[in-house]
């Protein structure tokens, strides 16, 4: 308890940023539809924002370094309220692009000074119990955020203006915080060939995660529409995405850690390819069947990274693993940025199944891609114990690296 105790302040800071983060996504889409944005417009938002995201993983590590954690939380912060505060200010799809670029740029940075602040206060003995209670706190706030959305009304200043203020608040637990600030961590370099000269398939894995956990979350809103739901059904549904995510991590790692992860990789994504055409089937049944789908969809795809990162560090050496981290995170915010924009251009020409249509395809490629590696060459001798990885910053991998 009294370890908990002690990450209070940071944790209270991820929940803010959760709801504020979170709830702009869905808002966003609602916001445009209203406004009259097309559907490649407001998918155009979403890959902004992971533009955002992954340029604030790169440069936050090296604006700690030269200003410290607290300075660096402030600036992200003010970043992402700024660009919260001014979508109602310049109504315009490119105008918000600029705009998702700086809340991407804010989740990213911050995050990453919360990741290293964590880092420097947990040991090998407690290490658990702190990453548990972080995976906890991080997957409820992001719950909330999705339901947040049934309140929110779409195109107002006052719906953005609760999500800034919530991003603002994030600012006090840290900053008032009476913990001495750390040590800065040396930047992780980012080498993508490392991961793929490590495990290719990884590589190939990250992606598709990426493509389907962007897709879903920024155009799942649109889908939702498409179909029928109201705001309040369609947090709701989103919800449901991370409600069976959540759920299947503990039988994926019990999966991964007891056989061939290769194995395990390719029977989720032909798992998901099921859960996309499930999902598809059961848009017109009603609104019940909806969010099973959505509920089924995010435990058959969720699992994807954490047992592509798992796969990767099978083959790394302990001095490589930091930088793999980064690199895996580089290659599924490849993914993300691509993802929100294509599929919803995709919905504009084939309807709104297409979303899960350009889903199940891009596990069609993993797939066949995972079963012509396993006959290149065996399994690795090393397995490390699976950990359920969430895709925050590329300090990540100092933190969830275990003893060996």
């Amino acid at each position: 308890m009294r370890l908990i105790l002690s990450f209070t302040a940071l944790f209270l800071s991820v929940v803010l940023l959760q709801l504020s983060s979170g709830g702009v996504g869905p808002l966003d889409v609602l916001s445009g539809s209203a406004l009259g944005f097309t559907n490649g417009q407001i998918g155009l938002l979403g890959s902004a924002h992971f533009l955002g995201f992954f340029i604030g993983c790169w440069w936050a590590p090296r604006l700690m370094g030269t200003v410290g954690h607290s300075r660096a939380f402030a600036a992200f912060t003010a970043t992402g309220a700024i660009g919260l505060l001014a979508h109602m200010l310049i109504v315009d799809p490119y105008a918000w692009a600029l705009m998702r670029i700086a809340s991407g740029l804010c989740i990213a940075g911050c995050y990453t000074v919360i990741e290293a602040w964590l880092q420097s206060k947990v040991t090998n003995e407690t290490r658990g119990r702190a990453m548990g209670t972080y995976r906890m706190v991080d997957t409820g706030g992001a719950l909330v955020a999705q339901l947040m959305i049934g309140v929110l009304a779409p195109a107002s200043y006052v719906s953005y203006n609760i999500l800034a203020i919530l991003c603002c608040a994030a600012l006090l637990p840290l900053t008032l915080t009476r913990t001495a600030q750390p040590v800065t961590p040396d930047a992780p370099r980012l080498k993508p060939l490392l991961a793929w000269s490590l495990s290719p398939l990884a590589v190939v894995g990250v992606v598709v995660a990426g493509l389907g956990s962007a897709a879903f979350r920024m155009v799942g809103p649109l889908y939702g529409q498409e179909v029928g739901l109201r705001p309040d059904q369609i947090g709701i549904f989103l919800a449901s995405f991370v409600i069976g995510g959540a759920l299947m991590q503990w039988p994926a790692g019990w999966l991964a850690d007891r056989y061939d992860r290769r194995w395990v990789l390719t029977g989720f994504s032909g798992a998901a390819i099921l859960g996309s055409a499930v999902t598809v089937a059961v848009a017109g049944q009603g609104t019940l069947a909806v969010l099973f789908g959505a509920m089924l969809f995010g435990a058959l795809t969720f699992p994807i990274y954490s047992i592509s990162a798992a796969h990767a560090h099978d083959w790394a050496e302990d001095d490589q693993r930091v930088e793999l981290s980064a690199a895996l995170m580089f290659f599924f915010a490849l993914g993300a940025i691509i993802a929100p924009y294509a599929s919803s251009a995709l919905i504009t020409v084939f309807g709104p199944g297409a979303l899960f249509i350009f889903i199940a395809v891009s596990h069609v490629a993993l797939l066949i891609y995972g079963l012509y590696r396993m006959g290149r060459r065996a399994a690795s001798e090393t397995r490390n114990p699976y950990v359920w990885i969430p895709r925050t910053s590329f300090q990540v991998g100092r933190m969830f690296r275990r003893p060996r």
